[in-house]
């Protein structure tokens, strides 16, 4: 019985594997950056975006669960432009991260923070949040 157990987790665990090679990126929004930003130590220009989550997700710190930080591109005229790392919040968890009003789902925003040195890019997709922080360009 203990076989057949593994053997059926075995399999699930492949099959969930390729479903998740086979959608390297899902789209999340679009967003306008009305300033230039700097994305991964780039600048990129002010304009409108598609964001799209991908597979890579940069390696966990001590004491942070996988999959709470994940890299999005900016894709502008069907070419990544940018990329940048989001961090990921429910819907649960978003009343202890980002004070004020919340986010609708399926829609997004692009605000200074307070102090003007980050910009915030949020996106709320499928019961998730999605906070990418990103300095002014020079």
């Amino acid at each position: 019985m203990k076989q057949l157990v593994l053997i059926g987790v075995l399999v699930g665990a492949l099959g969930a594997g390729v479903g998740y090679a086979q959608t390297p990126a899902t789209a999340l929004g679009t967003v306008h950056l009305p300033k230039k930003l700097m994305a991964d130590g780039k600048p990129l220009p002010a304009g409108t975006y598609t964001v799209r989550l991908t597979t890579d997700e940069p390696k966990p710190g001590v004491g942070q669960t996988p999959q709470a930080e994940l890299y999005v591109e900016f894709v502008q005229g069907g070419k990544v432009v940018g990329r940048e790392v989001a961090t990921v919040v429910s819907a649960a968890d978003i009343g202890a991260v980002a004070k004020g009003q919340r986010l609708k789902a399926n829609s997004s925003v692009v605000e200074m923070l307070k102090g003007g040195d980050y910009w915030r890019v949020w996106i709320n997709r499928g019961g998730n949040n999605y906070l990418i922080h990103m300095p002014p360009a020079a």
